[in-house]
């Protein structure tokens, strides 16, 4: 059944002034891996289409069967292997100096990477493989240039990505502003025998009118205990717990707002671990101390949910995982706040700050914002929830 959209026509673009990431950031993100590379003692790395090819180049470009990817040698000017008959499109995003090496479809794309690494690279010298390049490609090049010897390159890619500049996190500001104003708009218009895929639908009409590419993703009822959800579609009734999880991108970064709330009148039992869910979260903050490893932040919220009597670890009733993720040009990326992780919270960290209370078979609650370290200490992107009847300040 078609549900007509709501029109939105009272909410106008909220990116017609940001500032994208500029050809000089990018040239300086280069020449930071460049010195990580030296210090690391890579010679070149290797990076597919996706989120770190346009961290470093600007490219956009989705993933296929067929070889794009770049070579950064440790000194010198970035190179690709692209696709014969997609050299134009790759040359439009890049401009004309950018050296480009196509291959025809009955050409091995491998072998034309190998050529390339060859020139800058010597006999037995290293190749820093980015973390997300796919095992054929991987397993293709090493065939062609059995005299490198590859390893991973993320001693470079996360030790840049990881560590957002003013500029990313004035994008990612952007973002997380345009989600609570999508959530704002959306959830005005819930209502009885709403279906989870009706309300995504509104939502993504929401963030379009707002000029961002975005979702809010709806759960109802019991399945809220899920985390990710059920694939089961569930239609919204009087009483219910209602967990929902949005994002959106701006000029390639991404929000991520987590918000649980009752339609209707909440229990007391709901209210009870609402209000643990809040303090947990609230811990979480409290700990993000620069030069704290990033498991004390996990290790503060299961503090308070352990006190609760829920847990202990990961034990539901409780917390069943990690308390947050990094975010960035990926929702998820590096670094996590989870036990273990002795990575100290530094000036341009972003991460996700969510410690959700699931009871399988009742509901569960999430609430999620997220933070970024400043010189001065942990920040909000967005105001958290001040109650279970209010899910925006």
């Amino acid at each position: 059944m078609h549900h007509e959209l709501p029109s939105f026509s009272d909410l106008t673009s909220m990116v017609d002034d940001i500032r994208p990431i500029d050809d000089q950031e990018r040239a300086q993100r280069r020449h930071q891996a460049q010195r990580l590379m030296a210090s690391a003692g890579l010679d070149a790395i290797y990076l597919e289409a996706g989120p770190s090819l346009r961290y470093y180049t600007g490219v956009r470009w989705g993933l296929s069967e067929r070889l794009l990817g770049a070579v950064l040698p440790a000194r010198g000017e970035l190179a690709y292997v692209c696709p014969g008959f997609e050299g134009e499109r790759l040359a439009e995003q890049l401009g004309a100096e950018a050296r480009i090496l196509v291959w025809q479809e009955h050409e091995s794309p491998y072998r034309l990477m190998a050529e390339l690494l060859a020139e800058c690279t010597p006999s037995g010298g290293a190749v820093g493989v980015e973390e997300q390049v796919r095992f054929f490609v991987f397993d293709g090049i090493r065939r062609q240039a059995p005299w490198l010897n590859f390893t991973s390159a993320d001693a470079v890619t996360i030790a840049c990505r990881a560590y957002k500049s003013p500029a990313e996190i004035a994008l990612m500001q952007r973002a997380n502003d345009i989600t609570a104003a999508a959530y704002r708009a959306s959830i005005a218009h819930l209502r009885a025998g709403m279906s989870q895929s009706e309300f995504r639908d509104i939502s993504v009409a929401a963030h379009r009118a707002l000029g961002a590419e975005g979702a809010i993703w709806p759960v109802f009822g019991p399945s809220t205990a899920y985390p990710h959800g059920s694939i089961n579609e569930t239609r919204l009734r009087e009483g219910d717990m209602i967990v929902m999880d949005g994002s959106c991108t701006v000029d390639g970064y991404w929000s991520d707002i987590s918000r649980s709330f009752v339609f209707g009148q909440p229990t007391q039992r709901m209210r009870d671990i609402w209000e643990i869910e809040q303090q947990a979260q609230h811990a979480a903050f409290e700990a993000c101390q620069l030069g704290a490893p990033m498991e004390q932040v996990d290790a503060a919220a299961r503090r308070v949910i352990t006190a609760a009597g829920l847990g202990p670890d990961y034990a539901v009733p409780g917390l069943p995982h990690r308390t947050g993720h990094g975010i960035g040009l990926e929702v998820h990326e590096w670094h996590n706040v989870v036990r273990g992780n002795k990575v100290p919270l530094a000036p341009g960290l972003c991460f996700s700050d969510e410690p959700m209370i699931c009871i399988y078979g009742e509901f569960g609650i999430r609430l999620e914002d997220c933070i970024y370290m400043a010189q001065d200490g942990a920040h909000f992107f967005t105001q958290p929830s001040p109650s279970i009847e209010q899910p925006f300040a």
